[in-house]
């Protein structure tokens, strides 16, 4: 795995699935990490594992849909490290099981708020204390790029997520700060098989995809990590599928 071209970085929705992952990975490769949740003791769960390891991480808990709790995460990585050299924007909500037309406005409000703007307000306070050489990753999905059927909300929040790291990648790269999308197909996390279960959705999905399997965590944070590496210095501005195939 490539290491990181900064050291000290944060981690939303890190107290599981590709959060969880991707703060252990940058952890493994040398990085302090503030591991940030809406869930305090999930978070807390994610930095026992990276200390364990022999890694350096914090807790912190942040509602990426309320500014101030943002703006607090934020400060309090930058408080207690002195800077902040990447960000990984993770968090977010599901939304499936419904055609437009049968979803009520306050439903898509939720779930755009939650997704897009929440992904906005994490960019808004981590910008300003991004080093020149930083960069950010944002977990989009391959909703971001295509459709997935019944999800409509879920999807034009991430197709925004997608515009939105385009747009503020052009516009701070005169600042030496990265912007980029990991946009991972179907993945196995703990919210996805809980979705399934009891369903045949793994195997359907499984078998639509060229690589005939399903990604992990490990994956998609491998990506993350490596976007925010000295290795992809001169990456900004991408949307990177991580779906074992389906988009192509």
């Amino acid at each position: 795995m490539s290491s990181v071209s900064r050291t000290v970085g944060l981690v939303t929705g890190a107290g599981s699935g590709i959060g969880r992952a991707a703060a252990l990975a940058f952890a493994d490769s040398g990085a302090a990490v503030a591991v940030l949740d809406i869930d305090e003791r999930a978070a807390a769960e994610t930095t026992e594992l990276i200390v364990r390891n022999g890694g350096e991480a914090l807790t912190g808990v942040v509602d990426i849909a309320d500014e101030d709790s943002v703006q607090a995460a934020v400060e309090h990585t930058v408080a207690a490290y002195g800077g902040l050299d990447f960000a990984v924007n993770n968090a977010g909500m599901a939304s499936h099981h419904r055609q437009l037309d049968r979803m009520a406005l306050d439903e898509f409000e939720r779930v755009v708020h939650v997704n897009l703007a929440g992904t906005f307000l994490c960019m808004k306070y981590e910008l300003p204390q991004l080093r020149s050489g930083g960069a950010i990753v944002n977990i989009a999905s391959n909703g971001g790029l295509y459709s997935i059927p019944n999800a409509p909300a879920y999807v034009a929040a991430k197709h925004g997520i997608v515009g939105l790291t385009k747009a503020a990648a052009v516009d701070y790269a005169r600042n030496n700060i990265r912007v980029n999308a990991v946009c991972p197909g179907p993945t196995r996390t703990p919210g996805f098989e809980a979705v399934a279960a009891g369903t045949d959705m793994l195997e359907r999905q499984a078998a639509i995809t060229p690589l005939g399997r399903l990604a992990t965590p490990d994956e998609a944070a491998a990506a993350a990590v490596w976007l925010c590496s000295d290795a992809a210095s001169y990456i900004t501005g991408i949307a990177l599928s991580v779906d074992g195939g389906r988009r192509a």
